[in-house]
């Protein structure tokens, strides 16, 4: 069951990074957002999900050692 659980919320996570990616593109295409401003939303979203998911990692390692 929690295989399961954690192929979900990898799911769920992958899906919405790809939501917000496509969201920016849509900007840039209808000419919201200039290309610089489309590339550094996009850079920023990488980061974010990058940063988070290696403070998530560390604190579930920190979890299993105590």
């Amino acid at each position: 069951m929690a295989k399961n659980t954690a192929l979900r919320t990898v799911a769920l996570v992958a899906v919405s990074f790809t939501a917000l990616a496509i969201a920016v593109i849509v900007l840039l295409g209808k000419h919201v957002i200039t290309f610089q401003m489309a590339l550094l939303m996009l850079v920023a979203l990488l980061g974010l999900y990058l940063g988070f998911g290696v403070l998530i990692a560390v604190y579930r390692f920190t979890d299993k050692l105590k």
